[in-house]
């Protein structure tokens, strides 16, 4: 996965699982997106425990989401967009978690 995302381009070098792993927002780990801040401001541990989710924030995630899986199918083989898949655009799913 972490080859796949330096393919599409998301790092600059192909880094460690870890570091791109994401299991939904939570304030114990950094996020690209300022999620962990916003929950941190909120004072919930995650995205779904708030009382204003789904929000704009949620919303302009999803959307950057959705943007990025269109590059995704046009640069990987069907093969390593299914993957990216399965482990990135679930986002939402995650999200609700």
């Amino acid at each position: 996965m972490a080859q796949l995302w330096y393919k599409v381009g998301w790092r600059d070098k192909v880094v460690s699982c870890e570091e791109i792993s994401c299991q939904g927002c939570h304030t114990h780990k950094d996020c690209t997106y300022g999620l962990v801040s916003c929950t941190a401001d909120h004072g919930v541990s995650k995205c779904s425990a708030c009382g204003s989710f789904p929000c704009d924030k949620i919303d302009a995630v999803l959307e950057k989401s959705r943007l990025y899986e269109k590059h995704c199918r046009e640069v990987c083989t069907p093969e390593e967009y299914e993957s990216l898949r399965r482990s990135f655009f679930e986002k939402e799913i995650n999200l609700r978690k």
